[in-house]
């Protein structure tokens, strides 16, 4: 059990007490377990059927419980998500159950939740779902939403993101140290190119993210541009440790930096979201000097609600702050101009991109003859 953990275990309630914990909490329900139940959220009224279905069978946690906990930490969450189109990933039976992605807002959505309306790569568009109240957020788990993916975009500017965002993904052959120490070093270089801050957080499985909020000035294939850089100069500095390799049979024992996280459509579980996983974790923001201190699992849908009545939103200054990306684009342009360093695949589901190379894995491409 490590020190973070233990810093709140008192708080810790047992699976059968969270429910009690939680009800004073950011919200308070009308009803009878079995019976639809209605949840004050910050001055909303949400209604909840079901409320006692077993989302997380191996934890005992149900509707409520998932419900009670973004109320708990709605202020952190719409943090997250406030203004920003948002897929929804639902199990509206639980984590044993059926499970989807919703991009499009989902029908009899309340009028009081607004939508932005995006652009996919293949040219088709779509009006998502955007949280401007906690209120939304429960309300999406009354629907089976564990995780929400935000753009890193606002509804007012759709193709200009505004967040940088870094996913150190462990290998195989590679933990949650790993990603650890990756986030370190990845620090180091962010200060190092632009004076550069980054917020790290906790995937909620194995790995670490580390959001970096920008200037809404640039496109997403400018924004890629930047991942890759910063990708490329963490080779350079940890090459037995971090990857940028795009095909897994090239990457090895090594932390991949997924720079493709940044492609348009492609989104990260939003911080304070539950994952789906059995234990039910979250995705957990930290302070960096938690970074490789504190452990995943010492983050879940029943220890979050204390951390967060205690320390509040460890990012809740995030939105003060916008860097440049210029010293970043500037390294881009030094690896391309110097060292013949272009661009590197995009995902399978998208179209062929200008001066991608060709997208087929190496040793696919050694197999096919010669033209």
């Amino acid at each position: 059990m490590t020190p973070i953990l233990l810093a709140y275990i008192r708080f810790r309630p047992h699976v059968y007490g969270f429910a009690r914990y939680a009800s004073g909490a950011g919200c308070a329900y009308r009803g009878r377990m079995g019976d639809a139940v209605e949840l004050e959220v910050a001055g909303r009224t949400v209604r909840l059927s079901s409320p006692d279905k077993v989302f997380f069978p191996e934890r005992g946690f149900t509707k409520l419980d998932l419900a009670r906990y973004y109320a708990a930490v709605g202020p952190g969450i719409l943090r997250a998500l406030r203004n920003r189109p948002t897929t929804l990933e639902r199990y509206p039976d639980g984590v044993g159950g059926e499970w989807f992605y919703q991009k499009r807002a989902p029908k009899g959505m309340p009028g009081w939740i607004p939508t932005a309306h995006i652009t996919f790569p293949s040219g088709r568009s779509a009006d998502e779902m955007c949280p401007t109240e906690e209120a939304a957020v429960v309300w999406a788990a009354q629907y089976g939403t564990l995780t929400f993916h935000p753009w890193p975009v606002r509804a007012t500017d759709v193709d200009h993101p505004d967040e940088l965002r870094i996913d150190l993904d462990p290998q195989p052959g590679t933990d949650y140290a790993d990603a650890a120490r990756a986030a370190r070093e990845l620090r180091a270089v962010l200060d190092e190119f632009g004076g550069l801050r980054g917020w790290p957080k906790t995937s909620g499985g194995r790995g670490l993210h580390v959001f970096v909020p920008i200037e809404p000035r640039w496109t997403f294939t400018q924004v890629r541009r930047a991942a890759i850089a910063v990708g490329r100069e963490m080779e350079r500095r940890m090459p037995d440790r971090v990857t940028i390799k795009w095909w897994k049979e090239e990457r090895g024992s090594r932390i991949f930096l997924d720079y493709n996280q940044t492609a348009r459509d492609r989104t990260i579980a939003s911080a304070y979201s539950v994952r789906p996983r059995p234990h039910a974790p979250v995705s957990a923001p930290l302070r960096w000097e938690e970074v490789g201190v504190a452990e995943p699992r010492d983050f879940d849908l029943a220890t979050m609600p204390a951390r967060f009545a205690e320390l509040g939103d460890v990012h809740a200054d995030m939105d003060d702050h916008a860097f440049s990306l210029d010293a970043l684009l500037e390294l881009a342009r030094q690896d391309e101009h110097d060292h013949g360093l272009g661009d590197l695949p995009y995902p399978p589901e998208y179209p062929k991109m200008p001066g991608e190379p060709k997208r087929v894995q190496p040793s696919r491409a050694r197999r096919e003859p010669s033209p």
